[in-house]
């Protein structure tokens, strides 16, 4: 026994207690030591390896080998289905006997044909407990099988987490035995290691800190390892010291338990299927025994996966949620980006998780919950809104590099004035172990002490799946009322919320986007993902608006819901925030371009088949327009065993026009070589003079003629950066980077002429960038057009660069202007403080735009997010080159499109967003049909408002959905009209529901709207 010392050294003391809890050299009289009793080895362990991921009926009756502790198995991504024979001694009657399993790979336990606990040593679940006290009537002959995943928590990164895969690691079974666990010192170290940590963490000086010590102390003085009997007075001591209350003014922290899984991210899709299950059957396990255990869960996707692949599981997943336990939240198909999917994409997510939620568990969602992306939307409250939520919890803006956010709880608007009550967790972690330092933490990073008295704790291991376990529960027991700590109570978000909601008067209001200050290299990284993202967004908008002319207009027709709904599921998968931001595995990678491959495939076959239904068949080629506007544009026909032949087509706003060689251009395109060598081409509108690299030497909007390009400058100039971030390379672009610019200057090909003039003039070059890379492109100019087009393929073998390309203009405007989801916002060009500087590199959409009064400069773009836009140069960022941890990325043949447009008067009155439109949808050819004469199904009076969306109704066969949006920021009054048997409209939310106090009256001229600055309005129209 220990002599208890006089209370003068703390440091000593804590030693004290420390070593006495796990001395590794004196492992006979330290208490960890006493953790598992009695052994026995099992009876049997044989194994079956296979490079699938196969269900359990199929494994059992594979062929399973012998095998033993300390076997390797593999390689990585394999599985090995263990089959475990045991026997427990009889003599252990009354015991608490565990299996314990320990590997470097994710093991789950099947037991009875059903999954029944996940085993992983990174997220501390090494065991699994047969019985909690053994009995003579009870099976101690067992059977069990273990699947084993040739992975990690994290993947298999090689040196580091997020490096590439290693693909030939092998994973070795570590432990595997019979093992007695006494209870009882599991919950003396557990008071032992809070009680420690409060002296660490409250403070020398602190009364509370003084009395753990001295608590902590006595406990040591009491407690012989070699004793059990002496363990219940150690406990007293320690219930005593947590069973001091605190007062009414505490700080509440609502504990929750959270399991954050990737949806994809260093594995690919189809082992989060398994981490799902491994997760969450672990939770029902604490569920059954600790009954004030409360468990959130996000992502309708995974939720929709294990009720395919473990209905038994998924069943028991109902069951507590019924009971309020096992809480559905986001209201989401997935945890997606939050800055690059369209505003369609996001409207999308919300409609397909919050109506799965509501099928399959009763309720929609009340809160949006992206704890981990990389910036969110200044649109995305309207967007909940709309979607029934009113409330937000997110995480990731603690991570910001350079400025402190500074607020917990607040209200966060919208850029149409939509609000939203916001949470973010002091504690800065989605995923807490419900230690003293996590709420310590909570209280001391609170910023909003005095407006806001409850928190939120998210605990549980997460990223990679795990959850909660036994003894964060018992950690948060311990503490739940206890003095000097803040007060812990298991609670819900709905708890949560409705407290911050009660007593919300003081709340601050931010106002406009939260952007991220780090993983800013998301916006250009893997650009074929990007590209697949924006091409597929596009052709399912096209093949919706189709089959929705068809359905009115052919009885024969059927509209493909179904296959819709499949396509975009798998759209609204890939915008996961580790997948379309590009910060996944080359595995991921592969999987997300042949779901777009899927996508484009199917989705052209749709748009076929709804062409085909619209007109009869005859010997023309007619064309699809399904933006609301009228276009007129160039396209090339292609005729069999000619070349392609360019005509100018007009198209009416969401209809069918016909092809016509009597359509001509105001005025045709000229193409000149002068005789310094540079080339000009000039189409009526714009006249630009390009150099032997294709650089743009002048851009003359000749209306005004007025010059674009900033004198002794030179625009569309190709420019490399090296690309080295401090640690997260596939995320992060660092401000270090700008200062090593260097111009793309190498030229293998000089500029020469390709089309020489008419409807379309065009030039091509080709530059060697570095190395083997090297870039070509075409510049294209087309009658009738008010912008010049950028057609450019990059062979690209880079590593850790960075390109861009340049356009310095004659513009000068303290602010720029992107366009983002349903709207756009506008950021500084110059670098004033800290948080313009932090913006060195933002995202946007299809355009950003750079005006002063009267006159202004546009940068469209067809699968690019990246911009940058500082003092009078526009910037879009092209290529990335990381190496972790797709130590491939972006490596090959890349395409893509960009445009520059200069225009007098306002981006607004300019028409840049309609010709931003204009150059990612494209006009669809419809060969072999009839048409006599153009039609159109809709069209609105204003261009300030655009028809985003035209669908079938959700689960209504007669009805359809149009989606509009104000897009130039002003207040207005608007007339939707429509050539379709619409006999009734009603204005309805993000989720089809009908707003029974706001019908949309049909009159001789159309729907009459109203729209506020950005507004989001959504109709249901009822066919006769």
């Amino acid at each position: 026994m220990y002599h208890q010392p006089v209370l003068k050294n703390r440091r000593t003391l804590l030693e004290r207690a420390e070593k006495f809890i796990s001395d590794v050299y004196f492992t006979d009289c330290n208490l960890r030591g006493k953790l598992y009793g009695d052994t026995c080895p099992l009876e049997s362990i044989s194994v079956f390896q296979s490079s699938k991921r196969i269900p359990f009926a199929e494994a059992v009756q594979q062929n399973f080998q012998p095998c033993k502790v300390g076997d390797s198995f593999g390689p990585t991504w394999w599985t090995c289905w263990f089959k475990v024979t045991l026997e427990i001694p009889r003599g252990w009657k009354g015991k608490e006997v565990h299996l314990r399993w320990e590997s470097d790979g994710e093991g789950m336990v099947w037991r009875d044909q059903q999954p029944v606990q996940g085993l992983t040593k990174e997220g501390e679940k090494t065991s699994y407990i047969l019985t909690e006290s053994l009995r003579e009537d009870e099976p101690h002959s067992i059977t069990l099988y273990v699947e084993l995943a040739c992975n990690g928590l994290f993947g298999a990164g090689q040196g580091s987490m997020i490096a590439a895969p290693d693909p030939n690691r092998k994973y070795t079974l570590q432990k595997a035995d019979l093992v007695v666990f006494n209870r009882d010192v599991r919950e003396l170290l557990t008071d032992f290691e809070m009680l420690v940590d409060i002296v660490k963490l409250l403070g020398e000086g602190e009364q509370r800190g003084y009395q753990a010590l001295f608590t902590v102390n006595e406990m040591v003085n009491v407690c012989d390892p070699a004793n059990p009997s002496s363990y219940p007075t150690a406990h007293d001591l320690a219930q005593r010291f947590f069973s001091q209350r605190n007062g009414e003014s505490q700080h509440v922290v609502h504990a929750m338990g959270h399991c954050h899984i990737d949806s994809a991210w260093l594995w690919p899709y189809e082992e989060t299927i398994r981490k799902c299950a491994r997760s969450w059957v672990t939770v029902i396990r604490l569920m059954e025994k600790n009954p004030e255990f409360v468990f959130t869960c996000s992502q309708a996707q995974q939720f929709h996966w294990v009720k395919s692949w473990y209905p038994g599981l998924y069943s028991q997943i109902q069951h507590y949620v019924q009971k309020g336990r096992f809480i559905p939240v986001g209201g989401t198909w997935v945890e997606m980006d939050g800055n690059l999917p369209s505003g369609e994409s996001m409207v999308r997510q919300f409609l397909e998780g919050q109506t799965f939620f509501k099928e399959e568990f009763g309720n929609y969602c009340k809160e949006f919950w992206l704890p981990d992306t990389f910036g969110y939307s200044a649109q995305l409250p309207q967007i909940m809104r709309g979607s029934g939520i009113s409330n937000f919890l997110t995480q990731k803006l603690s991570w910001n590099l350079v400025n402190t956010f500074p607020h917990n709880t607040f209200f966060w608007e919208g850029i149409d004035g939509s609000q939203v009550l916001t949470h973010f967790p002091p504690g800065n972690s989605y995923e807490m172990k419900g230690k003293v330092e996590d709420l310590t933490n909570t209280v001391k990073n609170n910023k909003d002490k005095g407006r806001a008295n409850h928190s939120a704790a998210l605990f549980g291991f997460g990223d990679g799946g795990g959850g909660p376990t036994q003894l964060m529960l018992d950690r948060l027991q311990r503490v739940q009322d206890s003095d000097g700590l803040p007060k812990v109570k298991m609670s819900s978000p709905d708890k949560l919320f409705s407290e911050l909601k009660a007593d919300s008067g003081l709340l601050c209001t931010w106002v406009g986007e939260l952007f991220l200050e780090l993983h800013n290299g998301t916006y250009t990284t893997q650009a074929k993902i990007k590209k697949g993202n924006r091409e597929s967004e596009v052709l399912l908008h096209d093949v919706e608006v189709a089959s929705c002319l068809a359905l009115c207009k052919s009885q024969a027709f059927s509209y493909p819901s179904q296959r819709l709904q499949e396509l975009w599921r798998l759209l609204l998968l890939n915008q996961f925030h580790d997948v379309l931001p590009g910060s996944c595995i080359e595995m991921v990678v592969d999987d997300a371009l042949e779901y777009y491959q899927e996508i484009q495939k199917s989705g052209m076959g749709l748009l076929q088949a709804a062409c085909v239904a619209l007109l009869s068949q005859g010997s023309g080629t007619a064309v699809l327009n399904t933006l609301p506007w009228d276009r007129t544009e160039v396209v090339s026909l292609s005729e069999e065993n000619t070349q392609p032949r360019l005509v100018l087509v007009k198209a009416p706003s969401v209809g069918i026009g016909c092809i016509s060689d009597s359509v001509q251009p105001v005025s045709p395109v000229s193409v000149t070589v002068q005789p310094d060598g540079t080339i000009r081409m000039e189409n009526g509108i714009l006249q630009a003079v390009i150099d032997k690299m294709g650089c743009l030497m002048s851009l003359l909007l000749m209306e005004k003629n007025k010059e674009t390009i900033s004198e002794g400058c030179l625009g569309n100039q190709f420019v490399l950066f090296d690309d080295v971030p401090l640690y997260w390379d596939a995320w992060d672009v660092m401000d270090y980077h700008l200062q090593t610019r260097k111009p793309v200057v190498d030229v293998v090909q000089p500029t020469k002429v390709v089309c020489s003039g008419g409807l379309r003039g065009s030039v091509t070059f080709t530059l060697r960038i570095s190395g083997k890379s090297t870039v070509t492109q075409e510049i294209i100019l087309d009658a009738n057009c008010p912008y010049i087009k950028f057609s450019t393929q990059v062979d690209w073998t880079e590593a850790h660069k960075f390109l861009k390309v340049e356009f310095p203009v004659r513009v000068r405007s303290p602010n720029a202007t992107y366009e983002i989801q349903f709207g756009h916002v506008q950021r500084p060009t110059h670098r004033n403080t800290s948080w313009d500087w932090a913006r060195f590199e933002v995202w946007g959409h299809k355009w950003a735009d750079l005006s002063e009064h009267g006159f202004g400069v546009a940068l469209l773009n067809n699968s690019k997010y990246g911009y940058s836009i500082h003092q009078n140069t526009l910037t879009l960022s092209l290529l990335r080159a990381p190496k972790a941890p797709d130590a491939n990325a972006d490596m090959g043949h890349q395409h893509f499109t960009y445009a520059i447009m200069p225009h007098s008067g306002s981006f607004q009155d300019a028409a840049v967003i309609q010709s931003a439109y204009n150059l990612n949808f494209p006009l669809r050819l419809i060969p072999n049909v009839s048409l006599s004469d153009p039609w159109s199904a809709f069209s609105v009076s204003s261009t300030a408002v655009i028809l985003e969306t035209v669908k079938q109704a959700e689960g209504r066969k007669n009805a359809l959905v149009v989606r509009l949006y104000e897009a130039h920021g002003s207040t207005g009054a608007v007339i939707l009209t429509t050539t379709l048997p619409v006999h009734e409209a009603w204005h309805c939310d993000l989720l089809e529901r009908a707003n029974p106090d706001l019908p949309a009256p049909i009159t001789a001229s159309g729907i009459n709207l109203n729209f506020k600055p950005f507004q989001i309005v959504s109709l249901l129209l009822f066919l006769k």
